[in-house]
């Protein structure tokens, strides 16, 4: 049963208005201002989805896209185009926002910084080097081979960011964020060569598949990509009460029975494949995974993990992008390249205005 949390001598003052959401033996502390927060912008995701809906050569209102959606009987013509080529593309763009944003929301609290992103940290390099080799060098553009490329080059690129970082038996958040920007950097250069040793046609699909765009995706490869998120959100969901108890420190966390080490490596294991997931489907993708968990955070008003408000803010910011890319005819990565680019800009400017 949710109860209400208020400030009274018999309850604890958590600063804000709360309700308590009981299941069992498992309990969370829900603020109402996230609630509320939460709430706008999944019926903002909802009406810009309709939108999107209607969005192509043939236009149609939000009206006809409803009445597709919801009536058998509807214009044979709008139904098709409604289910069969166009609602893949907006469940990917919420699909692949939700993984960006969580993703970007583990790293950030693992490291504490707000750089601490699988874009910054190189992590999103390793998965693009992954599905690069699958394709160029396999020769293969199945989703599930270049899936799997993508994890293992995510995987390996973590695991050496992971070792390089780790000093005297522990990992600095700053050291991680160095070490992954100098490893992506690396990557990019290895990336770069790839495509130039390779013939003309090869590298210009897979230069394209790099731009990161959700044209030409359907449920083939939808369903799939669906089902890996949705185990990868039970993996989240499980780790994330350990991830927040590491926000207080290694040490503190072992005091309340957190294994420390292990709840790190499966929620790097977890965020890892977060990425790798996006970047097989639709092609590295920038930004979303940097700013929605800090969107979310200036959103709900908090300072700890937000998972659910992160979520929601990637689904609507990826969703939006692609709505803008598909007016001005440009992939969906090239628009949050530009705007992730200015967002980075005003973070870094923010941050070094408070440290002076």
């Amino acid at each position: 049963m949710s109860t209400i949390q208020r400030s009274s001598p018999a309850a604890i003052d958590h600063g804000y208005l709360a309700v308590r959401a009981r299941a069992g033996r498992v309990s969370d502390l829900l603020g109402v201002r996230g609630i509320i927060v939460g709430l706008i912008l999944a019926l903002a995701t909802l009406a810009l989805g309709i939108v999107s809906l209607g969005m192509g050569t043939y236009e149609l209102s939000p009206g006809e896209v409803l009445e597709a959606l919801i009536y058998l009987d509807a214009d044979p013509r709008a139904r098709l185009l409604v289910f069969e080529w166009r609602l893949p593309r907006v469940l990917f763009a919420i699909a692949c926002g939700i993984a960006l944003a969580l993703s970007g929301a583990i790293f950030q609290s693992l490291t504490r910084n707000p750089l601490g992103s699988p874009d910054i940290i190189g992590f999103s390099a390793g998965s693009y080097t992954g599905a690069i080799v699958v394709m160029l060098w396999i020769g293969s553009s199945r989703y599930l081979d270049v899936a799997a490329g993508a994890l293992i080059g995510g995987a390996v690129t973590a695991t050496v960011v992971y070792l390089l970082a780790i000093r005297r038996g522990t990992v600095g958040s700053f050291r991680l964020i160095i070490m992954g920007i100098g490893v992506g950097a690396l990557l990019n250069s290895l990336n770069s060569a790839l495509m130039i040793s390779t013939d003309v046609d090869s590298a210009l699909l897979a230069a394209v598949w790099a731009a990161g765009s959700l044209n030409g995706l359907g449920h083939e490869q939808l369903w799939p990509m669906v089902t890996m998120l949705a185990v990868l959100l039970v993996l989240v969901t499980t780790v994330a009460p350990g991830v927040r108890q590491l926000e207080l420190g290694d040490d503190a966390a072992r005091a309340l029975g957190v294994r420390a080490n292990r709840v790190r490596a499966v929620a790097v294991v977890a965020a890892v494949s977060l990425t790798a997931l996006v970047t097989a489907a639709a092609g590295p993708i920038s930004f979303i995974a940097l700013a929605a968990p800090q969107i979310a955070r200036r959103l709900v008003g908090g300072t700890g993990l937000a998972l659910v408000p992160s979520a929601l803010v990637g689904a609507f910011v990826l969703l939006a992008s692609d709505v803008i890319a598909q007016r001005v005819g440009f992939p969906v990565g090239v628009l949050t390249v530009i705007v992730g680019g200015g967002y980075l800009s005003w973070l870094l400017a923010a941050e070094y205005r408070r440290r002076t």
